[in-house]
């Protein structure tokens, strides 16, 4: 295996994996690079999407703090404004936390919002010139997606030995019948290939943690979201109204969905606001997955006492498999790579809560995606606000209805996961590209911004 499906989860910030955990990320590396060299200057140039919906995704907060040593695992998020103001002030940053070098936000940070470089449509170049203005160093850096950073050049990660090592949805079902394990437990198996037991139990219960951290912060937040659609918080008042008549329920067994909806709300407004959220497998389809995981945890019975444990290792396994052999950048293959993945991941592994076989967990992931192909990330204002929160919510809603379309089945079906991943894969190559994170369609043009 060349990844971990720990990989697939970081705790980081808001409001986008691709836009604000990368580039974070890839600025901090290059600072490392460079540290030793005493640059006097450095230059960022983003491009494509970077450069399209930068601002409003919080690349240049983002940027600036990577530069300065910041990591989004660790960061304090409302640090980051107050990053910016000084650097806008001092025309000066701490170059990986130590020496200083100068950096003005105005020429020192360029859009470049009319090229794309041809490998990945979120490409950043860093330059590093020292007092005379001869260059030190250069690097291109791209965010992938999920918060994954990687160089053109780069060669293909090293695959692991596992025990059962898997690259297609074919060949996890064939090690399910040999076995015969679950998903999670071919999982957890392979990942001991990169971390002991325990240290594995300790990050899953981490992320699980941190999911249920951000559901709370997000029930009980005020005011309205960043940005200049002023859109107001909707998942603090939808709670309190849920609260203030539980019985409602009795007349109402669908109520069970408002609160899945409130549930992937919060997340994605603390998301919108640049909170501590978990990619999963991004931010901007950040919901999905603790939304049903809270359904998991309030109204069914779990199987056992670590059931969110397994969960995230099934709903991993199937991440994997998209990130392998498609994309999950909505910069590439619009929100399908998002909001698709994240619900497929989802369904399939509700599915194995509910008891389902593995051929039932591989029809629910199939569903999960299978009707999603085609979504486009338009988000309007460059934003992740709108249409991105109420997504989250009825990507949740589809898979929970996806897990138990397929659990109350046989397991027989038509259209394989590997199939759909193919076809989400062509789809994105032939969505146009104003339709891929760029604001520049869809909703993003048909709604007025206020």
């Amino acid at each position: 295996m060349r990844l971990s499906v720990l990989d697939l989860y970081t705790i980081g910030i808001g409001p986008s994996s691709s836009h604000t955990v990368g580039p974070m990320r890839a600025a901090a590396q290059f600072a490392a690079n460079v540290a030793g060299q005493s640059p006097n200057r450095i230059k960022v140039e983003l491009f494509g999407s970077l450069a399209m919906t930068g601002r409003g995704h919080g690349t240049h907060l983002a940027i600036v703090a990577g530069l300065s040593g910041e990591l989004p695992e660790s960061v304090d998020p409302k640090q980051l404004p107050k990053i910016w103001k000084t650097i806008e002030a001092s025309y000066a940053l701490p170059l990986a936390g130590k020496s200083p070098f100068t950096f003005n936000p105005e020429t020192d940070l360029v859009f470049n919002r009319r090229k794309v470089l041809p490998f990945h449509p979120n490409g950043m170049q860093f330059t590093a010139v020292d007092e005379r203005g001869k260059e030190l160093a250069v690097e291109t850096l791209y965010s992938v997606g999920g918060g994954f950073v990687v160089r053109e050049s780069d060669p293909p990660a090293e695959v692991r030995p596992c025990a059962f090592p898997f690259t297609t949805g074919e060949e996890l079902l064939e090690w399910t019948e040999k076995c015969p394990l679950p998903v999670s437990g071919i999982v957890r198996e392979n990942e001991a290939a990169w971390r002991p037991a325990d240290e594995t139990c300790q990050r899953l219960d981490a992320i699980w943690s941190a999911m249920q951290g951000c559901v709370d912060a997000g029930l009980h937040a005020d005011g309205s979201l960043p940005g200049g659609l002023k859109v107001p918080r909707r998942a603090p008042g939808l709670y309190q109204k849920l609260c203030e008549r539980p019985e409602s329920a009795l007349r109402d067994s669908l109520t069970i969905l408002d609160w899945v909806d409130v549930y992937a709300i919060a997340v994605n407004e603390e998301n919108a606001c640049g909170g501590r959220v978990v990619t999963a497998p991004t931010n901007g389809a950040a919901g999905i997955i603790p939304a049903v995981m809270h359904y998991c945890d309030r109204f069914l019975s779990a199987p056992t006492k670590d059931w969110h444990r397994d969960f995230l290792l099934t709903a991993g396994a199937i991440g994997l498999l998209f990130k392998e052999n498609a994309s999950i950048s909505g910069a590439d293959v619009g929100c399908q790579g998002e909001v698709g993945v994240a619900c497929s991941m989802a369904a399939g592994a509700l599915a194995e809560f509910m008891g389902g076989s593995p051929l039932q967990v591989e029809n629910a992931a199939e569903i999960g995606m299978e009707h999603n192909l085609g979504l486009t990330c338009d988000p309007v204002g460059g934003l992740v606000q709108i249409p991105c929160i109420e997504r989250n919510a009825m990507g949740a809603v589809k898979a929970i209805n996806a897990a138990r379309i397929a659990v109350r089945g046989d397991g027989q079906h038509s259209v394989s996961l590997d199939a759909v991943i193919r076809t989400m894969r062509e789809t994105g190559k032939d969505m146009r590209r104003k339709y891929k994170e760029t604001s520049r369609g869809g909703l993003a043009v048909n709604v007025v911004e206020c």
